[in-house]
């Protein structure tokens, strides 16, 4: 989720085609297909920029560089090989991003809306997507809806009646009007809008079509998990009426992910299983729990392609919970199987923290970062060589969204595994071992070498 003690640190739960003409039984299957071969570059907007998470005075909110900060960075973001950015929420909130309380304007500390359009002009000009972060879960505090649902007066003509519903009070609850709001997680700044109410699903297709109109190209749904299905079946169709080459994915956890795709409509889900079991396998000394997974994930590619990644705004970082070499090895792992990949900026730095379960206990994992990007040291330019390098690899094998994984070779602390097409006509083999150290070597499927990370 967002704030310092609400992210597990555990989860265990044919051609990419797509566009106007796609029905949406055939959305289920398959993407646009500009996602189907995207590679994204995540950041957090408010931290990249410098901006005050937590801002105790009005001047407070002025502070950082505002979504301009980004625009220097797009040519690293090509060189790096990435199709686009995945931006944390940027919309007007209280602190952190997830209390919104203005969709429909970008965040004063972010530069306003001005700053995004200068954002989203730049990015198209190079050729680069745009994904946005909606938190339709819920609201912060001060969002006008709060005070709409608040409101004494059943008759008062508030145009934000009907997004919130309030519990109906009991003997054992205070008479504080306050305490009747429904709450996400025991967050009391965040209150959960109303999923089952027409306005809200027309107040969400709004918000998700203006900034589609405005230059976004898709929405990562928030806490999708804790909203139910048939909000998103209702909403989504409204979006795509519009907006028919949209991607659109959900945050969901753990659970049967195919299930909720199907039921929701969603293009696709976090894979948050697969993302567990790269680095802990890696950590652990134990492939078996990959292999697991990455069966699993062989079922999932029939009905959806996942959304993958080693490293977000929500968890530790990837060289923290493996070393830089380990991280090398997740890497490979992410970027030769099934999936829509996504890498966390700092992540092709070799950049560690630690998530910790306390109040500013993202702040480590959602930096500040330059104004240029800089000279890179010997250690950082490995690291990022090694992910241009993989990344080339998976977009010259675009088929690799879709590929299934055919166990070879397994063992605790070595394990091959072959990705093979979904036409079965092309294939790849991927050799991974943690001894002597941790290490990589890809051929392609006549045992011509494509990559070795010990060269």
């Amino acid at each position: 989720m967002h704030t310092g003690a609400d992210r597990p640190q555990d989860a265990n739960a044919s051609q990419v085609s797509g566009g106007p003409q796609a029905s949406q039984e055939d959305r289920l299957l398959s993407p646009p297909s500009w996602a189907g071969e995207a590679v994204w570059w995540h950041v957090y907007p408010l931290g990249f920029s410098g901006a005050t998470i937590r801002p105790e005075t009005p001047e407070d909110r002025h502070a950082g560089r505002g979504l301009d900060a980004l625009i220097p960075w797009l040519d690293y973001v090509i060189d790096l090989g990435a199709t686009g950015l995945l931006l944390g929420p940027i919309f007007q909130s209280t602190t952190h991003g997830y209390d919104t309380t203005d969709f429909m304007h970008i965040d004063d500390r972010l530069g306003g809306d001005e700053a995004f359009e200068r954002l989203a002009s730049a990015a198209r000009g190079r050729g680069l997507r745009i994904i946005l972060d909606g938190v339709f879960n819920h609201v912060g505090r001060e969002h006008p809806a709060v005070a709409a649902a608040l409101d004494a007066d059943p008759a008062a003509s508030s145009p934000w009646h009907g997004l919130i519903r309030t519990i109906p009070n009991t003997a054992a609850q205070t008479d504080s009007p306050e305490a009747r709001l429904p709450v996400f997680e025991g967050h009391q700044g965040l209150v959960e809008l109303d999923h089952d109410s027409p306005a809200t699903v027309s107040y969400v297709a709004e918000v998700m079509n203006h900034w589609l109109d405005h230059g976004a190209d898709g929405w990562r749904l928030d806490a999708a998990y804790s909203v139910a299905p048939e909000f998103w079946a209702k909403t989504l169709p409204l979006v795509r009426e519009q907006h028919p080459d949209t991607w659109i994915f959900g945050e969901v956890i753990h659970g049967d992910y195919p299930a909720f795709v199907q039921h929701s409509t969603v293009d696709s889900v976090t894979q948050y299983e697969l993302w567990k079991s790269i680095w802990s396998s890696i950590a652990n000394g134990n492939f078996f729990e990959l292999d697991w997974n990455l069966q699993r994930q062989n079922t999932f590619l029939k009905t959806f392609i996942p959304q993958t990644f080693i490293g977000n705004h929500d968890v530790t970082r990837v060289a923290s919970q493996t070393g830089q070499e380990g991280a090398i090895l997740a890497l490979a792992i992410l970027m030769t199987v099934g999936g829509i990949p996504s890498i966390y900026y700092g992540d092709e730095l070799g950049m560690t923290a630690i998530k910790e379960e306390r109040l500013g206990g993202d702040d480590a994992i959602r930096p500040a970062f330059p104004e240029h990007p800089d000279t890179l040291d010997d250690a950082a330019r490995r690291i990022f060589d090694a992910h241009r390098d993989l990344i080339a690899l998976r977009r010259n094998h675009p088929w690799l969204s879709q590929a299934q994984i055919r166990n070879v070779h397994l063992e605790n602390r070595s394990f091959v595994y072959r990705p093979t097409s979904a036409d079965g006509m092309q294939s790849l083999q991927v050799e991974l071992s943690l001894d002597p150290t941790p290490h990589v070597v890809i051929n392609d499927e006549h045992n011509n070498p494509l990559y070795d990370s010990r060269q």
